[in-house]
């Protein structure tokens, strides 16, 4: 048996056709999803990306494996925790990777007999035909074997730094110039406490864009782009002869907001627009063609998916684990794993929620370069966009959403401290120190830039490229 399992980095669910977005930015995936199996509301487990995959691969919340930030300098795996592509490699699997997270965590290669890294240490991106050149002579190499190969890639992520000629069907670049200093929709972006990171990450590679649809534009181009990338990956798979056989899960660590809620451009926070994900699984006459789930899933579902897809493996006990298996809703006899979904982040913001089908209930720790208030509560049937905020207005929902969680916290934590609690007491937000350490080699202190967070402000205090 060959598997496959595709991360694409930063993907929104509301920017792919098959999820209903009305321009042509996944025209394969669309195929693809026709071929198998859609999940219609699939959620991030914790945010970002290192405590996504970690949760992935361990099939376990991060609040058990206290992976729950980005970029922190105090967390560590242990190596007794289960992972699942070391238990593919027992099972007789040839496991294979063309990742970069290693470069995040030591953990990210452990399992894998061939670790392909897709980056160079001074590379700022990785583009999805860097992933394919690594990809497929791997493929071609061990066609006649069963193996689980892992490909990432990230192409929709941060800097948007699409083929010029993907860009054009999402932007009218004949009548609009993106760099026209007429418009003022970039106002708020450049006036934000986080500018100084995305200064350096995002806006000085696009150039000094006045036009923020131009931008939505560059995302919707990579992710046509990364649509390409994958009908190339499909299309060897065919070439090989081993499509059929080949179970491929594509799915998303998490969304991307592209300035609501005061997020521009950027993965943060414990809305739908982040934590709603794709999901696309196929596998030829054993995936029903055409089907969609519309019931709550999450991403810790895809181990005990996978485990018991290869029920020869030794796996963990089910109660070790925070997923359900996917066959059931797969096949027919459920409608998704799970009535609501514990959500979880700590990057630039430490925050933790709970979705239902209903509504979104959000606890803030420590809301980071941005204004948030300690509770909200959406009603997503009325309010899909979460932008009214009735955790005043409906304070006994609100209440039994936050005892909800606190017990939630508390089972899973049977007694340890609580890892979020250890980040923001020990180091802090990862992302505020590393704003405060762009600020710093300006002359310029957090306190003042808080006062006036202007990209003005940045300029004439340093000559600097920040």
């Amino acid at each position: 048996m060959k598997i496959i399992m595709v991360s694409i980095d930063s993907l929104r669910t509301t920017r792919m056709s098959s999820y209903g977005y009305s321009k042509p930015t996944t025209p394969y995936l669309d195929q693809i999803a026709s071929e198998g199996t859609l999940f219609k509301n699939a959620y991030a487990t914790d945010i970002p990306t290192e405590a996504v995959h970690t949760a992935i691969f361990s099939g376990k919340t991060g609040i058990r494996t206290g992976i729950v930030s980005h970029g922190s300098a105090l967390t560590w795996l242990p190596r007794t925790e289960d992972w699942l592509p070391s238990i593919f490699r027992q099972a007789g699997f040839t496991t294979g990777a063309v990742d970069n997270l290693y470069q995040l965590k030591e953990w990210f290669a452990r399992g894998f007999q061939y670790y392909i890294n897709s980056s160079h240490p001074n590379q700022r991106w990785i583009d999805g035909e860097t992933v394919n050149q690594l990809a497929f002579p791997w493929l071609h190499d061990h066609k006649e074997e069963d193996f689980f190969l892992f490909l990432h890639y990230w192409d929709p992520h941060t800097p948007y730094l699409p083929p010029k000629e993907y860009i054009e069907p999402f932007y009218d670049m004949d009548n609009k110039d993106p760099f026209d200093p007429h418009y003022t929709s970039m106002k708020a972006a450049y006036n934000h406490t986080a500018y100084p990171f995305f200064k350096h990450h995002h806006f000085d590679l696009i150039g000094h864009v006045t036009d923020a649809e131009y931008v939505n534009a560059l995302y919707d181009a990579e992710v046509r782009y990364l649509d390409e990338k994958i009908k190339e990956l499909d299309e060897w798979l065919d070439h090989l002869g081993i499509k059929e056989e080949t179970l491929l899960i594509l799915f998303g660590d998490h969304g991307e907001s592209l300035t609501e809620h005061d997020i521009y451009w950027d993965h943060c926070g414990l809305y739908d627009t982040t934590v709603h994900v794709p999901l696309i699984m196929r596998w030829p006459g054993y995936i029903p063609a055409g089907k969609k789930v519309n019931g709550l899933v999450q991403q810790t579902d895809l181990m005990p998916t996978l485990l018991e897809t290869i029920n020869n493996i030794s796996c963990p006990e089910t109660d070790c684990l925070d997923g359900y298996s996917l066959w059931p809703s797969i096949t027919g006899r459920a409608d998704g794993t799970r009535d609501k979904i514990f959500l979880s982040e700590c990057a630039w913001q430490a925050a933790r929620g709970i979705r239902t089908p209903y509504y979104k209930f959000i606890r803030t720790y420590d809301s980071g370069p941005f204004q948030r208030p300690p509770r909200e509560l959406y009603n997503l049937e009325q309010d899909p966009a979460e932008t009214h905020n009735i955790a005043g207005t409906s304070p006994s929902y609100a209440d039994q959403f936050d005892q909800d969680l606190s017990s939630w916290v508390n089972h899973h934590l049977k007694g340890r401290e609580d890892p979020m609690a250890v980040q923001l007491r020990e180091e802090g937000l990862p992302f505020r120190k590393r704003i405060e350490k762009i600020l710093h080699s300006a002359g310029i202190t957090w306190e003042e830039w808080l006062q006036n967070p202007s990209r003005e402000k940045l300029t004439d205090q340093s000559r600097k490229s920040v």
